[in-house]
């Protein structure tokens, strides 16, 4: 066999991350997309969440995130350290407020969550909060201080992680997957791409979102149970030293979520909403009116800011909503997808565990809970 140890089909934050350690691994990794770190990977806000989206019903995915995210500091060191650029780490906590006494009563519910997985959250008072935060409305009823969900950049990784491909020589390739070749053995032995070209490799990575499932050639056994999940978000501009608070703020207003994630830069995000649509990245008119008016009523002075960019990214949803990590059951093709809300949190933790099983070892045990298998 000519070609490289491994093609990795998608180039967003998940399929690059593990181009990058593979390659740091001494694999020789080529990448295929045709618009590489353009879907959802750039849509995202980048919270790292394990704790504010914990719940008592995902247990296994809280515990991956955790993995992950205390990965995540050596993560940002070692691209800044390869490539200069800084990814936007963040440890500035995240604070979940209530809006009214129906959203104080899940936040009540949030915290009994907490306390049930053992996780760290400060309970805060509607004054408390406003001292953390005091451009919150006079209208927060409380909230949870989690200092241990963090933030990054995602546009700012995805560069990062291109420019620490190119430095080690690894190709990304602009073009799409049409399927996966597989011999008469069963094996995957490369992919076809649409400029005609069939990639011979050792072992093919679908890591590809949520387009993971459309990628044809691959058996029925083996492909992947993931579908779109529509999300939109806004991005809004204000000068650096205007943007009025300093971390993530996440909320509930009157039974509508949101997110408000500031950058130092001085983009705030805006977001998100969730639309099982198929794979329409249309923005709704509703959709921005619903996260403005959600966003202004928690923090009133972000209607001064300008509002630059709406856009809808599709989510890599699975039945659990955890990953889908491994061996695929057709030897030679391992999955890397299904992510759900949590693809850039568990970039690190998916990177580490699939360098592993290329290397012809089982998938880690803090990366257990996503062994695809789980639903062949």
């Amino acid at each position: 066999m000519t070609g490289p140890d491994v093609v990795v089909v998608g180039g967003g934050v998940i399929g690059l991350s593990l181009a990058w350690r593979a390659a740091t691994a001494g694999m020789a990794v080529t990448v295929c997309d045709p618009t590489p770190g353009r879907g959802s990977s750039w849509v995202a806000a980048g919270m790292l969440a394990p704790v504010t989206e914990a719940t008592t019903e995902e247990r296994d995915l809280t515990r991956m995130g955790l993995a992950s995210i205390a990965r995540w500091p050596r993560f940002a060191a070692d691209l800044e350290e390869e490539t200069g650029v800084d990814v936007g780490l963040r440890q500035d906590g995240t604070l979940q407020v209530a809006f009214d006494n129906d959203d104080r009563r899940a936040l009540d519910h949030l915290a009994a969550v907490h306390h049930d997985l053992g996780l760290a959250s400060e309970r805060c008072s509607s004054s408390r909060c406003r001292a953390l935060e005091p451009a919150l409305s006079p209208g927060v009823r409380g909230g949870l201080f989690a200092g241990d969900d963090w933030q990054v950049d995602p546009r700012s990784v995805v560069a990062a992680l291109r420019e620490a491909l190119q430095r080690r020589g690894v190709p990304v390739l602009r073009t799409a997957v049409r399927s996966v070749g597989v011999g008469p053995g069963g094996r995957a032995t490369g992919v076809d791409t649409d400029d005609g070209e069939f990639r011979r490799a050792g072992a093919v990575v679908l890591a590809a979102g949520a387009d993971s499932a459309k990628v044809a050639g691959v058996p029925d056994a083996a492909r992947p149970a993931v579908r779109p999940v529509k999300g939109e978000i806004l991005r809004l501009r204000a000068e650096p030293t205007e943007v009025p608070f300093t971390r993530t703020i996440r909320g509930s207003v009157q039974g509508r979520s949101v997110y408000l994630v500031p950058r130092l830069n001085g983009e705030v995000v805006v977001g998100a909403t969730m639309q099982e649509a198929g794979y329409d990245t249309t923005v709704r008119a509703g959709a921005v009116h619903d996260l403005l008016h959600a966003a202004i009523d928690l923090v009133p002075a972000i209607e001064e800011l300008r509002l630059v960019e709406a856009a809808a990214g599709l989510r890599p949803g699975s039945p659990d909503n955890a990953p889908l990590l491994g061996a695929s059951g057709t030897p030679g093709l391992l999955l890397a997808t299904g992510h759900f809300r949590n693809g850039v949190l568990l970039a690190p933790l998916t990177a580490d565990a699939l360098v592993e099983v290329l290397a012809g070892r089982p998938l880690p045990a803090d990366a257990a809970a996503g062994c695809a298998g789980r639903f062949q």
